[in-house]
């Protein structure tokens, strides 16, 4: 589904006419996926007149799927528009993807793929009632999904470094050559050192996304455009964490290159403060909660020091 903004002369925009018209027409594609698969589940094979109905009703189904969501105007917020999105794209793949499978499929009794993409299909056009309903749900829904996969990276590299020196034990043990003494598998201490201060970087990446969603969820607002906008810039932003948490992770295994960690680390840190920054500005962030910020961003800048220091005389 391509990008595109409401057409000219239409009346204003209200975001519950438009909830209603998406979740009717997301009903109606269901019922043509419904009709169209029971059509073609047994013999004898529809006329080519009736094939024809359902190839209107099916493509109709999808056009006013697809008109909807081109009502939802970017000045409602662009992560609200890209969670409707995604879902309208859904539901027309599955459509697209039920339609093949039928052509493919012989036509002796139902297969168990035309069942699957049936079922495919329910599911994406049931997705309309977990949508969030403003920008402001959309960037919690956003956030609160970053920080899980943060939470996760952090979980397995803790782990990694609690279960002992070499981390690729479990999966590299050669039983020909017995003990390995190969220092690219293991942790130096001075590794360690290093890896401690990077920790306290991925942590401060988990607090950061939990205070800024905490926030979000107390104070964020989605009634004005710039209400919209900041909500925006403070997701976008915050899809930044993970990738970088993960690029850091992935250079603090062995064998450690110290500029590789460096370069990471500062990379991570300046995401987070760039994170704090654009929170610290915005309507989610009042006078009680700047001691966070403040803390976070004194957190994040001890750290990267630490690293700094640890690495200095390693380049």
């Amino acid at each position: 589904v391509a990008e595109g903004e409401p057409g000219e002369g239409r009346e204003p925009f209200e975001l519950p006419r438009f909830w209603d018209a998406l979740g009717q027409t997301f009903q109606v594609t269901s019922q043509e996926a419904t009709k169209l698969s029971l059509a073609f589940s047994r013999p004898p094979l529809p006329s080519s007149e009736d094939c024809q109905k359902l190839s209107e009703d099916v493509q109709n189904a999808i056009l006013a799927v697809a008109t909807v969501y081109y009502w939802l105007p970017k000045s409602q917020g662009t992560t609200l528009r890209k969670m409707v999105r995604d879902a309208t794209t859904e539901v027309v793949e599955g459509m697209i993807q039920l339609t093949d499978t039928i052509l493919n499929a012989p036509v002796e009794s139902l297969s168990q793929e035309q069942l699957i993409s049936t079922g495919g299909v329910w599911e994406a056009c049931e997705q309309v009632s977990n949508l969030p309903r403003d920008n402001q749900a959309a960037v919690v829904s956003a956030l609160a999904a970053c920080l899980g996969v943060v939470k996760d990276a952090v979980e397995e590299m803790e782990q990694a470094l609690v279960e002992g020196q070499d981390p690729y034990e479990d999966i590299m043990e050669d039983e020909e050559l017995g003990f390995r003494g190969n220092r690219d598998t293991y942790w130096s201490e001075a590794d360690r050192q290093l890896l401690s201060s990077c920790m306290g970087l991925m942590k401060a990446s988990k607090a950061c996304l939990k205070k800024v969603l905490t926030a979000v969820k107390a104070h964020g607002k989605a009634e004005s455009p710039e209400q919209i906008a900041q909500l925006d810039d403070l997701a976008d932003i915050a899809n930044e964490i993970s990738p970088s948490v993960d690029e850091l992770a992935l250079s603090m295994y062995p064998p450690v290159n110290p500029l590789a960690v460096r370069l990471n680390a500062a990379k991570l840190a300046s995401v987070l403060k760039k994170v704090l920054e654009i929170a610290k500005t915005s309507h989610v962030c009042p006078p009680s909660e700047e001691g966070w910020v403040q803390f976070l961003t004194g957190a994040v800048d001890h750290n990267m020091n630490k690293v700094k220091n640890f690495t200095q005389g390693q380049l």
